[in-house]
Order: C-alpha cells, then sequence, then structure tokens
C-alpha cells in the first residue's frame, strides 16, 4: 500500500517505464525503429521534478528505488517525462499514459 499519492504514481510510473522498455526491445527485434527518447507522460509535476532532481530528500526515501530508476532512465536519455494534465490525456491508465509509437 502506497503511503502518498507520490509513491503511488512514482510506482506507476517506473511500471510504465519498463512497459515502454519493453516495447522498445519488441521493436528491436522486430527491425524497427523505436523513437527516442520514448514519452511517458505524468500528470504529476511533483514527481516530474523529484525524478529530476539530483537531491535525495528525506520526504521521498520511500520511493527512493523507483527514484534512481526512473532517474536512469530520464539520464541515459531513453525516455522523457513531459507533463500533460489528467483532462488532456487520451486514455487514463493509472496516472500514466505512453505515447503511440510508430512503426
Amino acid at each position: 500500500m502506497a503511503r502518498s499519492s507520490a509513491e503511488a504514481k512514482f510506482r506507476v510510473v517506473a511500471h510504465g517505464i519498463c512497459e515502454v522498455l519493453w516495447i522498445k526491445q519488441l521493436l528491436e527485434e522486430l527491425k524497427a525503429a523505436s523513437p527516442l527518447p520514448m514519452k511517458v507522460f505524468c500528470d504529476n509535476k511533483t514527481v516530474i521534478a523529484i525524478a529530476h532532481n539530483p537531491v535525495l530528500h528525506d520526504k521521498t526515501k520511500h520511493v527512493e528505488v523507483d527514484k534512481r530508476f526512473i532517474k536512469k532512465k530520464l539520464e541515459n536519455g531513453l525516455i522523457v517525462m513531459p507533463y500533460i494534465p489528467t483532462i488532456e490525456q487520451v486514455a487514463e491508465l493509472r496516472d500514466f499514459q505512453i505515447s503511440s509509437l510508430m512503426i
């Protein structure tokens, strides 16, 4: 159970990134181009800010594993995490939306 909405969103975003990386690997196996960086849209500005912040805060200790995973993928240029208001999301999939891939 998540202790906060930020913790829940970090877990969802981390899971979404895993799905995006799986799709990227599948496309590579099919010899199809995958766009880089891949977009993982997030409707929580706090989660985006914490993921980009190099300083670890005491308030985020409970999401540190997910935070480090997300930050590593951002730094490697595999993903970008732009903000999108919830109302503008085409499909609400547990607070994240994976951008459509062009094959």
